[in-house]
């Protein structure tokens, strides 16, 4: 089969993914879709007692995180393997990994080592704490980071106790901020003409994304509560119950308070004291808030954000999955992608989920699913020198 183009923007990178699960796969997906030849090590079938922790291979996660990745395996705990990986490594722009932080320190391939190897290399490293450290050592996982970086004690509703976020903030926010930290060190590259080590974590990440609540605590010393569907500090900004569903809504500012009031058919509502400004309207939430759902149980979701749309003010619907790929403007963005299958699979492809950024030029490419493991494993050796006979000694040894 013809495989499609890929991006050119990054086509000149080449990058080893040494991880697992989703924060060091989703900062290598960012450079496979824009077309740098990223080329995912695992371990051969049998030698990892931990094989299959990211779930099926075929499955809509694996593929969502891996496309357009190639794939050699390589059993880094044998002499044989760590061999082969340190000639890789002299070809590498990238190595990123998410390993505990001592493991790369007991196989022999942290910043130092690979840096003997490859001046130009740029190691990423995610773990869950940090590479030093009192948690060095500790195993990170997502839903441990939102507790520890304080999101678990601001979602939910009041007095309800600590609740998760729906998705993986941390371990998403983690691979993002690893992969500008890479992006930075290719930059500085360019002039120095040295690598150097990258690393995030997903207690780091949580707490940066906090932002203004952290922020808040940090200058003010308060220490931000659950406040469920309102926002912090800001009314009316939040979830409304309709005749029909549910809707946000986000009023910002005493203009757009106006012109809410005069949408819901209640323009005196500016000239009560209790609601007349901000400060004002968050000391008296509960009443508002009373008084809104009164307001808004009695038409449909429809027609209050056509009101609201009319007169400026943001509103929105409040969407399962399903819905949401309904949306006409989520389809003419065209964050679902098609992609291809790759020469190894019988299947047709899959819809998945595309990056979220443009580029007039050079946009993302989707060239194909993650093929199974090894696949590249001929191609990509023979490039670095191995023949056939040491090929077929190393699959013996159960390296590759």
């Amino acid at each position: 089969m013809t495989v499609p183009q890929g991006s050119s923007a990054l086509a000149n990178l080449r990058i080893f993914d040494l991880t697992r699960v989703r924060s060091g796969p989703t900062c290598c997906r960012i450079f496979a879709d824009f077309g740098a030849d990223v080329i995912k090590i695992e371990a051969p079938p049998g030698v990892d007692p931990n094989e299959g922790m990211s779930g099926p291979r075929d499955g809509s996660d694996m593929q969502n995180l891996h496309r357009n990745k190639r794939s050699i395996t390589l059993n880094l705990k044998a002499p044989a393997g760590l061999a082969v990986f340190k000639r890789l490594v002299a070809t590498a722009d990238v190595v990123v990994e998410n390993f505990r932080p001592d493991v790369k320190d007991r196989l022999g391939i942290a910043y130092d080592d690979l840096k003997a190897i490859n001046p130009r290399i740029i190691l990423a490293s995610i773990s869950g704490f940090g590479q030093s450290g009192p948690y060095r050592g500790r195993a990170g996982f997502d839903q441990i980071a939102q507790g520890m970086g304080g999101l678990m004690g601001v979602t939910g509703l009041p007095g309800q106790g600590p609740v998760r976020a729906g998705i993986a903030v941390a371990d998403t926010g983690a691979g993002l901020y690893a992969a500008l930290g890479i992006f930075v060190a290719l930059s500085e590259r360019e002039r120095s003409g040295e690598g150097q080590w990258v690393s995030a974590s997903l207690l780091q990440a949580q707490i940066a994304m906090m932002d203004f609540q952290a922020a808040k605590y940090l200058v003010e010393k308060a220490v931000p509560q659950q406040a469920g569907n309102d926002h912090p500090y800001s009314t009316p900004m939040g979830v409304v119950r309709t005749s029909d569903g549910f809707i946000n809504i986000a009023v910002g500012g005493e203009g757009q308070w106006k012109l809410f009031c005069m949408a819901i058919g209640r323009p005196e509502l500016p000239d009560d004291s209790r609601f007349a400004t901000q400060d004002v309207r968050l000391k008296n939430r509960p009443a508002l808030n009373a008084l809104l759902a009164t307001i808004f149980a009695t038409r449909p979701s429809a027609e209050w954000l056509s009101a609201l749309e009319q007169v400026g003010v943001p509103a929105g619907p409040i969407y399962m999955m399903n819905e949401v790929f309904a949306d006409p403007q989520v389809q003419h963005l065209g964050i679902a992608v098609q992609v291809p299958t790759t020469p190894d699979r019988a299947d047709a492809g899959l819809t998945l989920v595309g990056q979220p950024i443009d580029l007039s030029r050079t946009p993302p490419a989707y060239r194909g699913l993650l093929p199974k493991a090894g696949a590249d494993n001929d191609d990509v050796l023979k490039k670095i020198g191995l023949n056939d006979s040491e090929l077929d000694a190393l699959r013996r040894e159960r390296v590759i």
